[in-house]
């Protein structure tokens, strides 16, 4: 039976000021029918592109915005842990505001979290119902992948490394979790520690909340959900060879601990 849930939506910001003024009513207008109370989050990792000044804007329409400049070091992970600690509701989602998460998948994530609120729900791209960007719902497939490249704002190289370091990732820490990349989760922040976020430097975070989230015995169900291509600005992740390469090894070295931390808890 479905719930009542009131839920904090937090959006991790860094100069994506053309991507609220048209993500934020849209999220609104999805969550305002599916929970009881909410909150949209909005943190600032210290934005030069007049974020501030939009988000000032958008809260004399949106009486449920909120938002947070931070004033320490940027930093994606603790920008996230800053909304997890901030958040006004028990239960939280996170994803990304460019809205490659578009209300489809937000609207499928809720609706499955309110069957069950013990359990986290992450947004999968390899899974069935998913797709990466570049892919449409209706041609799946490697070569409808290349195809279709032009539908995404990212490289073919950026596109195959990803999913190839996804598999890569799954097989280290020998998780049942597909999408250890994803970045798009709901469920209740009582069990969502500091520990997975201060170590980390960028989307590794998810692999060490994961492991934590495992290691305490909580599930963790994947939903499919397309990733679309950003509806504005530019990627602020590399097409660049050796850079995806040099950012991917903090992916590995944390897929290698959780994989420890796992297998020693097995023991007990």
């Amino acid at each position: 039976m479905s719930k009542q849930i009131n839920l904090s939506v937090i959006l991790p910001v860094y100069n994506e000021k053309d991507n609220l003024e048209y993500f934020v009513p849209q999220i609104h207008e999805t969550v305002v029918k599916l929970c009881q109370k909410f909150e949209i989050l909005i943190i600032d990792d210290q934005s030069i592109d007049g974020t501030q000044n939009l988000i000032k804007k958008l809260k004399k329409e949106y009486e449920n915005l909120s938002y947070f400049v931070r004033d320490a070091k940027r930093s994606l992970p603790m920008s996230i842990f800053n909304g997890v600690e901030k958040s006004k509701y028990e239960n939280i989602m996170w994803l990304d505001a460019d809205g490659s998460m578009d209300t489809i998948a937000i609207k499928k994530l809720i609706l499955e979290f309110k069957q069950d609120t013990s359990k986290y729900y992450v947004g999968s791209r390899f899974i069935e119902g998913g797709g990466y960007k570049g892919q449409l719902e209706n041609q799946k497939g490697f070569f409808n992948l290349i195809k279709n490249i032009k539908n995404s704002e990212d490289s073919f190289l950026a596109i195959y490394l990803s999913i190839l370091f996804n598999k890569i990732l799954k097989f280290q820490m020998s998780t049942y979790v597909t999408d250890l990349t994803s970045g798009f989760i709901i469920g209740n922040k009582k069990y969502i520690e500091k520990e997975p976020f201060e170590k980390s430097n960028y989307g590794e975070y998810f692999l060490y909340l994961i492991s934590d989230l495992i290691s305490k015995n909580k599930t963790i169900i994947e939903i499919g959900y397309y990733c679309k291509p950003r509806v504005y600005g530019k990627s602020k992740t590399s097409n660049n060879l050796m850079t995806l390469i040099r950012l991917g090894l903090p992916y590995i070295k944390a897929a290698n601990i959780c994989k420890k931390n796992l297998k020693e808890m097995k023991k007990f």
